[in-house]
Order: C-alpha cells, then sequence, then structure tokens
C-alpha cells in the first residue's frame, strides 16, 4: 500500500515522504525507470564525449576507433530506450486488480529527477540580498527541501495530489523570494523526460513547475486507471479523475513554453489531453452499459441507440487522435503500446456501435415499433431509405452485425500485431469475449431467419452508425487555490517589497535621543505693584516686594523635543517627511524610507495603528532600523507604462513627530496635495499604500 509519512520537528511541519519506491509493483516500476533514466544520462554524455573526439581529432586510425566506439554507445541507447518504451507500456500494472477483463486505460509514469539542496544557495541569498541571519530560516529551507524530496514519490491517492500541489504552490513563494531576474542563483534543475529518458536541465522555476504539475496530470491518470469501474461510483471516480488529468495537461500546454524536454512539447501535451479525454468518455459510456445491464433498468430501444452513438463518438474520438499523432511525428516519441491501443480502440468501439445498432433494430422488432416510430428509426437511415417492414429491418440488422464481427476481427488483429499488446490478458480477454459474443448472436440470427427474411442486396449497403451523445466533457483545470500554503518566509517582509527582484540598501541602525524643553511660563500674583514679570528658564524677573509672596501660583509645564519625521502606510511603514536639521535628518533618516526595526522589534509586518504605539511608548529614546530603496521612490505612484509619475505623492496620513520648536507647537508637515487636519494630525486625500483600501490616522507626537 501506498503510505505517507508526516513528522513534526522543530515546531514546523515537514513531510518526510510517501509511497517507499519497492514496496509495490507500481513502486518497483518507477524504481527502474529510475535506473534507467540514469544509464540513458550516462550514454548521452560518452557519445558526446566521442563525438567531440571524432571532430577534434586528425587521426585517421583514432577516428575509426572512435567510429567503432559511437556505434557501440548509439546501439546501447537504443536497447535502453525501448526498455524504458516497454516501462511505459505496463498499463496493466496501473489498472484496478480486483477485475481483470476491463478494457485497460492508458496512464502516464512520472518524471523523474535528481535531488536539490536548497540550504547552502537560499541561506546565502539570505544573508547577502536581506542582510538577516540566515540560521533563523533554517526550518523554513528544511520544509522546501523535504517537500521537495517526497514529491519525487507521490502516493497514487489524494494524499500524493495534495503533496504535489502544496510544493507547486511554495514554488511561488521560492521564485519571489530566491530567483532574481538578473543573475544565476546556481540551482540547476534536472528531469528526465518520461517518454524518451533523455535529461533537461534549467535554471528557472518555470521548468520546474511545468514537470511537477506533469507528475500531478500522470498521478491523476494513475488514480483514474486505480478506480473500480464495475461500479457507478468507481466510474465516477474514474471520470473526475481523467477529466482533471486534462486540465492540468490543458494548463500546461496554456502557461509554459519552449518545453526543453519531449513530454512537454505543445504536440504531445494536446495528445494528451485527447487521450484523456476519451478514456473520460470512455468510463461514462462503460457507466451507460452498466445501467442496461441492472435488473431494474428495462432495455428500450433508445436505450440502445444512445450505446450505439456514444460507441461511435468513442470511435470517431480515438480515429482523429491517431490521425494526428501520426501527422505531427509525436508516434515517434510516444511509447509503442499507446499508438497501438488508440487504434484498437477505435476498432473496438466501432463494433460495439455496430453491435448496439442491431439490438435497437431488434428490440425494436419485438415492440413492433421500427416503422412508425422516428425516435428508433432516424439513426438508421441507409442511402435514404427509411426501414419501413420487417424484412428490410432484418437485412439491416444483418449488415451491422457484419460490420461488428469485422470490427472485432480488425481490432485482434491489430492487438496481435503489436508486440507490446500481445501479452496483455485483461485485453485479449475483453476483445476474444466482446467478439464471441457478437459472433454468437449473429449465428442465432442466421439461425432464427430463412432466406426470404434476409435481402442478400442489403450486403451491398455500407451502414453506418453516426456519431452522437448525450454527456457534454469538460475538463477540469487545476484548482490551486484549495491547497493554500503560509509563506515560509514571511518573517522576510511583504513579498511586493521583499523580494529577490527589489533592491535596498544595507539597513543602517539610527538611535534618536530628545530633550526636554521647558515652556515660557507666566507667574501672577496679587500685590500692590499690580505688575507681573516672566520667568525665563531659571532667571526671574520680579520686584522686592513679591520676592516673598505666598501667593505666586507657579504653573510650570514641560514639551518633548521632536524626532523630526512623519511616517504613513501600512506594512511596511515609509518615511514620508523629514523636517529639516531635525534629530531624524541629522542622523541620517531620508524621505522613502522602510522602517524595518523599531526598538529591537521588527516592524516589517505591523500596521500604521501598531506603529504609532510603538513610537508613543518609546519615550525619549527612539531606536530605528530603516533600508532604503534603490529600484524605485515608493512615495510616488508609478504611472500606467510603469514608470514613475511626475505627480507628487499625498500629503503624510502616517505617524508625525513633534517640531522641535521652542515654543512648544506642533509643525505642519510640507504638503504637496490638499489634506485635512485633524486632532491627531493630517489626512492624507490620497493613500500611499496599493495594497490598503482604506486611509490611516497619523498623530503628531
Amino acid at each position: 500500500m501506498d503510505t505517507t509519512k508526516n513528522s513534526k520537528e522543530n515546531g514546523s511541519h515537514f513531510i518526510r515522504g510517501s509511497d517507499p519506491r519497492a514496496a509495490t509493483c507500481r513502486g518497483k516500476l518507477q524504481n527502474r525507470r529510475c535506473r534507467l533514466n540514469q544509464e540513458i544520462n550516462k550514454e548521452l554524455r560518452l557519445r558526446a564525449g566521442a563525438e567531440n573526439l571524432f571532430k577534434a581529432t586528425t587521426n585517421r586510425k583514432l577516428k575509426d576507433t572512435v567510429a567503432l566506439e559511437l556505434s557501440f554507445v548509439n546501439s546501447n541507447l537504443q536497447l535502453l530506450k525501448e526498455q524504458l518504451a516497454e516501462l511505459n507500456s505496463s498499463v496493466e500494472i496501473y489498472q484496478n486488480e480486483r477485475h481483470g477483463n476491463i478494457m485497460p486505460m492508458i496512464p502516464l509514469g512520472l518524471k523523474e529527477t535528481k535531488e536539490i539542496n536548497f540550504i547552502d544557495p537560499f541561506s546565502d541569498f539570505i544573508l547577502e540580498h536581506y542582510s538577516e541571519e540566515p540560521s533563523i530560516y533554517t526550518d523554513a529551507i528544511a520544509d522546501i527541501t523535504d517537500t521537495r524530496q517526497a514529491a519525487r514519490t507521490p502516493a497514487r491517492d489524494l494524499q500524493g495530489v495534495s503533496l504535489l500541489f502544496r510544493y507547486y504552490n511554495l514554488l511561488y513563494y521560492v521564485e519571489r523570494r530566491f530567483f532574481p531576474p538578473d543573475r544565476n542563483l546556481g540551482i540547476y534543475f534536472e528531469w528526465y523526460d518520461s517518454l524518451t529518458g533523455v535529461p533537461s536541465c534549467q535554471r528557472t522555476i518555470a521548468f520546474e513547475k511545468a514537470c511537477i504539475l506533469f507528475n500531478l496530470g500522470a498521478v491523476y491518470t494513475q488514480i483514474g486507471a486505480k478506480h473500480d469501474r464495475t461500479s457507478e461510483k468507481g466510474l465516477d471516480s474514474a471520470v473526475d479523475s481523467f477529466l482533471r488529468a486534462a486540465g492540468v495537461f490543458r494548463h500546461i500546454y496554456d502557461t509554459f513554453t519552449n518545453a526543453p524536454s519531449m513530454d512537454l512539447k505543445p504536440q504531445v501535451l494536446d495528445v494528451l489531453v485527447s487521450l484523456m479525454l476519451a478514456q473520460a468518455r470512455e468510463c461514462l459510456f462503460e457507466k451507460l452499459e452498466l445501467q442496461v445491464d441492472s435488473p431494474e433498468v428495462k432495455p428500450l430501444a433508445m436505450t440502445y441507440r444512445e450505446l450505439s452513438g456514444e460507441a461511435a463518438q468513442l470511435t470517431k474520438e480515438y480515429l482523429d487522435m491517431h490521425r494526428s499523432i501520426q501527422t505531427n511525428d509525436t508516434h515517434t516519441y510516444l511509447p509503442e503500446c499507446w499508438a497501438g491501443l488508440v487504434p484498437l480502440k477505435a476498432e473496438y468501439y466501432k463494433a460495439l456501435s455496430h453491435h448496439y445498432a442491431a439490438k435497437c433494430i431488434e428490440i425494436g422488432e419485438k415492440m413492433n415499433g421500427p416503422v412508425k416510430d422516428s425516435q428508433k428509426v432516424d439513426l438508421f437511415i441507409v442511402n435514404d431509405f427509411i426501414i419501413e417492414d420487417s424484412h428490410s429491418a432484418c437485412a439491416l440488422k444483418r449488415a451491422h452485425m457484419k460490420e461488428s464481427l469485422a470490427s472485432h476481427e480488425e481490432a485482434q488483429r491489430l492487438q496481435r500485431m503489436c508486440r507490446y499488446l500481445k501479452n496483455k490478458t485483461a485485453l485479449i480477454q475483453v476483445l476474444k469475449e466482446s467478439y464471441y459474443k457478437t459472433r454468437e448472436e449473429y449465428e442465432k440470427f442466421i439461425e432464427e431467419k430463412t432466406e426470404k427474411d434476409i435481402d442478400e442486396d442489403f450486403d451491398l449497403v455500407e451502414v453506418n452508425v453516426e456519431p452522437s451523445s448525450k454527456f457534454t466533457i469538460t475538463l477540469t483545470g487545476p484548482d490551486f487555490t484549495s491547497y493554500k500554503v503560509d509563506d515560509p518566509f514571511k518573517r522576510l517582509g511583504p513579498i511586493a517589497i521583499f523580494s529577490a527582484r527589489r533592491h535596498w540598501t544595507a539597513p543602517r541602525c539610527v538611535r534618536l535621543q530628545r530633550g526636554t524643553i521647558r515652556s515660557e511660563v507666566k507667574i501672577n500674583y496679587d500685590c500692590e505693584c499690580k505688575s507681573s514679570s516672566v520667568i525665563r528658564g531659571n532667571e526671574t524677573r520680579v520686584c522686592s516686594k513679591c520676592l516673598s509672596s505666598d501667593s505666586i501660583k507657579n504653573d510650570d509645564s514641560e514639551s518633548f523635543e521632536s524626532f523630526g519625521f512623519h511616517i504613513r502606510g501600512d506594512a511596511p511603514v515609509i518615511i514620508s517627511h523629514v523636517d529639516i536639521n531635525s534629530l531624524a535628518d541629522l542622523g541620517g533618516i531620508k524621505e522613502g524610507d522602510f522602517l524595518v526595526e523599531i526598538s529591537g522589534v521588527d516592524v516589517k509586518w505591523y500596521t500604521h495603528q501598531q506603529v504609532v504605539r510603538l513610537i508613543q511608548s518609546a519615550g525619549t529614546s527612539l531606536e530605528l532600523k530603516v533600508i532604503t530603496p534603490m529600484d524605485r521612490n515608493y512615495l510616488k505612484p508609478l504611472s500606467s507604462n510603469g514608470s514613475i509619475s511626475t505627480l507628487s505623492a499625498a500629503s503624510s496620513s502616517g505617524v508625525s513627530s513633534g517640531s522641535s520648536s521652542p515654543t512648544g507647537t506642533t509643525s505642519k508637515p510640507k504638503s504637496r496635495s490638499k489634506s485635512s487636519k485633524g486632532r491627531f494630525g493630517t489626512l492624507s486625500s490620497t493613500g500611499w499604500n496599493p495594497f490598503r483600501r482604506t486611509h490611516s490616522l497619523g498623530k503628531i507626537f
């Protein structure tokens, strides 16, 4: 049985593995595929070296030796590719084990890859680009590495699907955080072609994503082949799996271009989408057959007519697929088993379409109605000749049964001619049972009818069944939102700003220490001189009569010096204004800087109100850590073409420090656009943060 092992270490959720390779037949097959891919890669490297030596040398004897070695290498490569094609042709391993006598479905094998250790390159990038301690993110990097390792062998169930979706969604954060567009990180993703075994290596996350999606579609095909197709519930599940596989392959076709491997080429993906849709329709046909064979349902001519039309529709789809494979040269890459099974199924379902057409005529005869009932007759118009009596009905039934037998014989011939289909026991049994069933009915029909009932002229008439279907097949695209994952590197900051594409200076630590200012205090007293004096600092000027007066009322007060900067926005908070010659200005804080730390607290994810409260609680000493963006000015909005607009940004809506005026009054920041002032400071008419719809109130300190 496929198993999935999950464990928790260091407080994080790690996926350690799934599907032990040697525990099941499917696992052994995948293990053998892995070894074959490695051997093919080795032979390819030997061939490349031999070809380079053959081109470089001028020694005739050495050239002859190298040419001989090249012939041996090419022969080995051909043998290895034939063994890989045989593995891809092992469709019976993926089928349901409890019911062998059913038409086999075509599943896909998984793409193989090599292990990658993300710890060293990611740690170096965190230290260099984000200027943070890499040890903080050791668990997050290990989670990525373990998830990728487990995704190499996903289980053939919903656990495996969830694992692949999880890793695919994690790749979004990995790409945004660690893969800059202007340089190489030193990580190479190497995957083997599932059809040819040839390795492909790229540095882009897009290639990794495409390969993971291909394996996701392959797992869906294996799940679809695994379902019990002798029950309606199993058939419904199989239909869902094949439609999801078709949706995944279509997503790869529409999203990723310039594929380096053959299994990701547009022409191959187009064939895979058609194949999955046809197999989904095949399951629907089998479900309709189950309904006819059930004792609760009484077979009617209309039911057989629907079966005949569905089988004819399957014949058309498989024939179209076969022509597509032959015309776009994909037959040279697809396994021979697939190339043989597609036309075989076309002939098999053509035989069934004629078989059910004959059954429809038979039921119509018994119900005494192939003549007048247009619902039973309109499908069986032969060269515009409508059945009008029992004589023509018998002749037409005989013609359909003969066509059915001919198609059954052709399907068996195709099975015998394909070396990969010769030993498929389940397929041989299905073809034989269908052929014998049709032949027995034909012989019984011939025995019951006399020569007068059968018009030999109908032997010269070609009967056809028009394709028709009551089912509408629509593929199901991958639902990435159902498998949401958290950003493992969330501590680095909001991904819109703190990503591999953005550049900023190294963090700067600034410590602001403000003093107190004694405001002007007016001394009021009642004395005979009725005069007043003003105390400025420690200097007093009062009359001699009042020096010892007990009636003096000293309304002394203090205010703090301003830090001299204003902030606005959320996560991260930005410095929107710096007062000239203020503490912030002298400390090196600039307009447009991001606040990343306040008094030892990481504030990259803090909202505007949280930063306000943190600054208010700082008292007279404030320790800040700021960074300066280098790629753009975030105080100015981007125009429609992506450049910075010449229009000025709105006024500050964030926290504003108090001014350093000796009178204790607050200075209003210079506003470049209209704003309104309230009890808590200024409210901007246009917000800064593009990720926040509401505006924040600022407070002046």
